[in-house]
């Protein structure tokens, strides 16, 4: 399923919060940080109930800076982003000359840099491809790894926890945090093709102004390195902070009201969201339209970046070949990255697969476009055993249908 460029590389050095109490390091490629902390499916469900912090610090950190980093980043990538507005942030992906999916990008811009966070040991690999491309534009991209990391607050109480910790107006959208929630909504994910400053509201949290404070009420986040910057996501806010402040700010927000969780409750939603993820539910060959990138990271009215011409075509057509469906399996989870078999013959392969504290084992998986929605399938189980696969018969999130009509004109200012 994987090429020398979609191997993804875990970072070298294990996350601090895999010391502590009950925790379980997740598999490859999230090795150094927690699968979960003793009990995956309560921390699933506090997810959902209350707030918890994810430990995603084995995500890559690129920062580019220089004055033309927007309109450099839009002509690689396939996104809106010469527009992207301080207080903001998007997604992309960098795609081959054919069209598929090389990286996916998660962006927040602070009027002075790009952070770009991307999936673990890849960010050396998109780092040398933006080398590549830089010229004589006044661009710097760097590798932050070392210096930055990536948590996630999850769930309805995850906005308190952020107040609590980094103050009234640290939680971007609300009033007093950053561009309010309703402002760009003609640049939606749901509304793909439409010029963006970005749907995702960001914010730097303010920074301490007294470094022994203890207190996690206190205004303000007691750390050392720079202010953490805040991203609101369709799942939870994201935080960008300083990789040696890490256990520092996990501790303030855990002291606030969030409940410790592993990369297993943050994965196990994913796929019940049926959100995608590069290296898992992706191949050598994966376009963004069979697994449902359109909406959020690839924009319909710009030309100018690799793969443009599969992008329209396909999406015009139709008829990407094939699709990312949810499973419902029989009993035990699925094996990543193995066969789906109907009939005895493979079909398609397994992404990420977990145990979800309502619907049970579930699967994300890509398929033949032709494959019937009541087909009967069959997955492999990590032992080795065969199990029973269903597809949900919900539909899956709203994919745009407006044509891609002006991709390929350079007058609409792709």
């Amino acid at each position: 399923m994987s090429t020398d460029t979609q191997t993804l590389r875990p970072a070298p050095a294990p996350s601090p919060l895999l010391a502590r109490p009950g925790a379980v390091a997740a598999p490859e490629p999230d090795a150094t940080v927690a699968a979960h902390y003793g009990d995956p499916l309560r921390e699933q469900r506090r997810a959902v109930t209350t707030a918890v912090l994810v430990d995603r610090s084995n995500r890559g950190v690129l920062r580019v800076t220089g004055p033309e980093r927007l309109t450099w980043l839009h002509s690689l990538t396939s996104q809106h982003l010469s527009q992207l507005a301080p207080g903001r942030g998007t997604e992309a992906l960098v795609l081959s000359p054919h069209g598929h999916i090389e990286h996916h990008l998660v962006l927040a811009d602070d009027g002075t840099a790009t952070w770009i966070d991307v999936e673990p040991g890849s960010a050396p690999r998109l780092l040398s491809f933006l080398e590549s491309m830089r010229f004589m534009l006044r661009v710097e991209p760097g590798d932050a790894t070392a210096e930055t990391a990536v948590l996630s607050l999850l769930g309805p109480g995850a906005a308190d926890v952020a107040r609590a910790v980094f103050g009234p107006s640290a939680v971007p959208g609300e009033a007093g945090g950053g561009p309010a929630a309703g402002t760009a909504a003609a640049g939606s994910p749901t509304a793909a093709g439409a010029v963006t400053t970005g749907p995702y509201p960001v914010t730097r949290a303010a920074a301490t102004t007294d470094p022994t404070a203890t207190d996690p009420a206190a205004t303000g986040a007691a750390v050392g390195g720079p202010a953490p910057l805040i991203r609101r996501m369709p799942y939870g806010l994201d935080l960008l902070v300083a990789r040696a402040d890490l256990a520092t700010i996990a501790d303030q927000l855990v002291g606030a009201g969030a409940t410790p969780a592993g990369l297993s409750a943050f994965e196990a939603l994913r796929i019940a969201a049926r959100r995608p993820r590069l290296g898992r539910e992706t191949d050598h060959r994966t376009i963004p339209h069979e697994v449902g990138w359109l909406p959020a990271a690839v924009h319909l009215d710009k030309g100018c970046y690799r793969g443009q011409e599969t992008v329209a075509r396909v999406h015009n057509l139709g008829r990407p070949p094939r699709r990312m469906v949810l499973l419902h399996l029989d009993g035990a989870v699925a094996a990543p990255g193995t066969p789906v078999t109907a009939g005895g013959r493979a079909v398609g392969f397994v992404g990420a697969s977990e145990m979800h504290h309502e619907l049970g084992p579930i699967a994300l998986a890509v398929v033949k476009r032709s494959l019937p929605a009541d087909a009967v399938l069959v997955v492999t189980d990590p032992d080795g055993a065969q199990v029973a696969a269903t597809i949900d018969p919900e539909a899956g999130p709203e994919q745009p249908t407006r044509p891609a009509g002006r991709l390929l004109h350079p007058h609409t200012g792709g």
